[in-house]
């Protein structure tokens, strides 16, 4: 590897590593609000919502399509990402007990 090449692949590692910085703090912004979400789920099923991933991993794949990212790429990434949140959410819920019913 060249000079050249070492110092064009040390810009696009700092670059990636930019990147990352800005991916986590997107995540722990999606974490907070799935804790929220956590606490006002009804049971395990809210929880995991088979239909909502669905929905998810589609708008996912059609979002890397018009931007050029590789859809499966990203589905892999968001379906790894979301089971991590489902764990996570799981034990928030858990924790917050049972909800009470919604007022009439």
């Amino acid at each position: 590897m060249s000079d050249g090449q070492r110092a064009d692949l040390a810009e696009i590692r700092a670059r990636i590593d930019l990147l990352d910085r800005e991916v986590v703090r997107l995540l722990g912004e999606r974490e907070t609000l799935v804790r929220q979400a956590g606490r006002l789920k009804s049971d395990d099923a809210a929880v995991r919502a088979p239909d909502r991933v669905a929905q998810v991993i589609a708008r996912v794949r059609a979002m890397a399509e018009e931007t050029g990212a590789s859809p499966e790429v990203v589905e892999r990434t968001y379906r790894a990402m979301i089971g991590a949140f489902i764990d996570l959410e799981l034990a928030v819920h858990r924790d917050a007990g049972p909800s009470e019913p919604p007022s009439p």
